[in-house]
């Protein structure tokens, strides 16, 4: 139902591998499918299918998921998102906005 889409300095292989490591933890899900170009993974909160494509010097990742904007998952998602670096040498992080930011 929500799709969300990052261009990132990662190859697909490392967003995959943060994707195993993080969604998870984060939001509890497990691996169901996966892959060379993406990986899905279902859960109590539902689903998300990430789809990695490299572009040149980025990867663009997309992230569709079973669930509305509003839901936890998908705020879990966005999250994970922003946390790719964007640039090489960018750590990623959370954004301005965002109350878990140190200051």
């Amino acid at each position: 139902m929500a799709g969300y889409s990052r261009k990132t300095a990662l190859s697909p292989q490392e967003v995959l591998a943060r994707a195993q490591e993080d969604l998870p933890r984060r939001i509890g899900l497990k691996k169901t499918k996966e892959s060379g170009h993406g990986a899905t993974y279902t859960g109590e909160e539902g689903t998300v299918t990430l789809s990695v494509h490299r572009h040149g010097p980025f990867t663009e990742v997309t992230a569709s998921t079973d669930r509305l904007r509003t839901s936890k998952m998908d705020y879990q998602i966005q999250k994970f998102l922003n946390l790719l670096p964007y640039e090489p040498g960018d750590e990623g992080g959370p954004g301005s906005g965002d109350p878990s930011r140190p200051e």
